[in-house]
């Protein structure tokens, strides 16, 4: 009796290691992130052409002071998010960052993206964050511990859910 408990805990032993699969460790995306490229959703020529700059987005959110559907938008990213490409910030004007995350975490950008010129659509709104989520980007970002301990008060800033992403420059 026992042979036959050995003989088939070896055989479930031996199966299993048979139909593992390795686990990919998650990040972000590969890729070059060439002029064309797109994440998520395709962003078409006629809303490249209506894109906006962050500057002109915060304008619009001030007079319509409520979230903005539809929206298109063309900026130079900063930063992407290291560990999964799940969020990007864009330059603007007056140096400060405009935060944008993928709808409905439904597809991730490459940190080959930094640097490059993008047209996202989607939806803005003003919204305020709270400290532990900036500490929590701050960190994804891997900034510095002492930047991140300097993080202690909510922040009113821009948030822009994006449906598509696409690499024009």
């Amino acid at each position: 009796m026992k042979f036959k408990a050995i003989l088939l805990a070896t055989a479930v032993s031996f199966s299993t290691l048979a139909f593992a699969q390795e686990t990919k460790k998650m990040g972000p995306p590969e890729g070059s992130a060439l002029v064309g490229d797109f994440y998520g959703a395709a962003v078409n020529s006629k809303t490249e052409s209506k894109a906006i700059s962050p500057e002109k987005l915060n304008k619009k959110l001030k007079k319509a002071n409520e979230k903005i559907q539809n929206v298109a938008l063309k900026g130079k990213v900063t930063d992407v998010c290291d560990k999964k490409g799940c969020w990007l910030t864009l330059e603007t004007e007056d140096n400060t960052q405009l935060f944008v995350k993928m709808k409905d975490y439904g597809f991730f950008v490459p940190t080959a993206l930094k640097g490059k010129t993008v047209v996202l659509e989607g939806s803005a709104e003003k919204k305020v964050t709270s400290v532990d989520e900036q500490k929590h980007y701050a960190q994804d970002a891997k900034k510095p511990q002492s930047e991140i301990d300097a993080i202690t008060k909510p922040k009113e800033e821009i948030r822009f859910v994006a449906n598509g992403i696409k690499v024009v420059n």
